[in-house]
């Protein structure tokens, strides 16, 4: 079982921040475990080129409030190599960023997947465009997570 599951995007902003909300908010749903903590998992995230302390982007929290997920508090933050060797299971946005997240601490082989990894998906981000790119990014994001929280609890 895993305890400590990254996510990781660009700048943690967006997409992994929005992910990590979603694993938050549905962990308990999707597997029955009616908030028992021994089978809680901590998600978080953390983006490969972030810049520490900014907030999450509107517009996404908007989006996921409309799904009834609480966004918080959320501040980026840069991926590092500790917080890869920290976490059980490390699930990227987009699959080039597997390589990313494996220069950074090789010893984290085998433990990096893409989020799409079933679906031979990446998660294009939304930052920036027009709120339908958003949505669909939305979406997306919340079909990857419970496939994976279907496999991981």
């Amino acid at each position: 079982m895993f305890a400590n599951v990254l996510i990781v995007c660009h700048a943690n902003v967006c997409r992994s921040p929005a992910a990590e909300m979603l694993f938050k908010a549905r962990q308990h749903s999707a597997t029955g475990a009616a908030g028992d903590p021994r089978r809680a998992i901590r998600f978080h995230s953390a983006g490969i080129r972030a810049v520490d302390g900014y907030g999450m982007d509107p517009v996404m929290r908007r989006l996921l409030a409309e799904r009834g997920v609480a966004s918080g508090i959320h501040y980026s933050r840069r991926l590092s190599r500790q917080i890869v060797r920290d976490a059980d299971l490390v699930l990227v946005t987009e699959r080039r960023q597997v390589r990313d997240v494996e220069a950074l601490d090789p010893v984290s082989r085998g433990k990096v997947y893409p989020l799409g990894q079933w679906q031979d998906s990446d998660v294009t981000d939304p930052h920036g465009g027009a709120e339908t790119e958003y949505r669909e990014s939305l979406v997306l994001i919340e079909h990857l997570v419970m496939e994976w929280l279907k496999k991981i609890c």
